[in-house]
């Protein structure tokens, strides 16, 4: 996927409201009544879409997890499920 850059601003309103330009909600996939986060590193913010950072969070934190669990491939995840539901249908 090509990384996509462009410049835009908006102005803060009285209230510390800011509408996000369309173009932008559009690159982040941001829809009405979506909701977004803000990264702030020292200086620098960024806004992200709160549902797809929520899911890379949650990536990094269990990114191993399937190995110490001895899952080697998606067949092994797949293998287990299966197994799984079989024994939930036996009890």
């Amino acid at each position: 996927m090509e990384k996509m850059f462009f410049i835009n601003d908006a102005r803060v309103m009285s209230k510390g409201q800011v509408t996000i330009p369309k173009k932008v909600r559009a690159a982040l996939g941001i829809d009405v009544g979506d909701r977004v986060t803000f990264v702030v590193d020292g200086t620098q913010v960024r806004v992200v879409n709160s549902a797809v950072y929520a899911l890379e969070k949650f990536q990094d934190q269990m990114r191993g997890e399937a190995e110490k669990a001895g899952f080697l491939s998606e067949d092994d995840i797949a293998e287990w499920i299966t197994q799984s539901r079989r024994d939930e249908a036996l009890q």
